[in-house]
């Protein structure tokens, strides 16, 4: 039974990762990448993850979902991968895990639909998704800083919509995906955060970073699309 609840979640993380989006690698993955003032539109966000449902069962994540306004086909929906770079995970696990990331996007409208995530404690494989659905407007070239958002895993109540997919249904169980919701706040943490990338990234070290937090969450339009998806 273990092992076809394995086999069930690597199969609903292939199809996540797989040919239903395009996948992205997010810039400044080397140290020798570059910025210039006529590139694309880069913008840099801080992911926070914490299970406090199951503490021993903490997510990591594996993308961030972006679509194009009226996405219709996988290209216009985008998966940008986590990189080494990217990850500020950590073995403690009361704190969760962090995480620094980059969308270098296209001009145009587009919203940041959510945060696929996975919780592995052998046998089981349990998978997240963390919703936002937030607007963002690819504009002018430069790097745009929108904020922090922090996720957190607790006890589902009512029809409150599930921090992960209800199938397979142990893995999802134990790992409370199913059983559990998230709490999601989008916050300003502009000044730790630019200290974060400029150190972390040499090519964001002396570019500036305009300031374009996103709204606050909207927990009714996420249980909306849960509710329609």
């Amino acid at each position: 039974m273990y092992r076809n609840g394995l086999l069930a979640g690597v199969m609903v993380l292939s199809a996540i990762l797989g040919g239903c989006a395009t996948r992205m690698k997010m810039p400044f993955e080397n140290d020798s990448d570059p910025w210039s003032e006529k590139s694309k539109p880069v913008f840099l966000m801080t992911f926070n993850i914490k299970n406090s449902y199951r503490t021993s069962f903490q997510p990591t994540l594996l993308v961030a979902n972006i679509e194009k306004q009226g996405a219709k086909a996988s290209e216009d929906r985008l998966n940008f991968t986590m990189d080494e770079k990217a990850r500020e995970e950590t073995d403690d696990a009361t704190k969760g895990n962090s995480y620094l990331l980059r969308f270098e996007l296209e001009p145009g409208s587009y919203e940041i639909r959510g945060f696929t995530s996975m919780a592995r404690g052998f046998p089981v494989i349990g998978s997240f998704f963390t919703p936002l659905h937030a607007p963002l407007e690819a504009k002018a070239p430069g790097i745009y800083y929108l904020g922090q958002v922090n996720a957190t895993v607790r006890e589902r109540k009512d029809n409150e919509f599930k921090a992960g997919p209800s199938v397979p249904l142990i893995d999802q169980a134990v790992g409370r995906a199913s059983g559990g919701t998230f709490d999601v706040e989008v916050v300003d943490a502009y000044t730790k955060d630019e200290n974060r990338f400029r150190t972390k990234f040499p090519a964001l070290k002396s570019v500036p970073i305009t300031k374009a937090v996103l709204p606050a969450f909207d927990r009714a339009k996420a249980q909306a699309w849960w509710e329609a998806t």
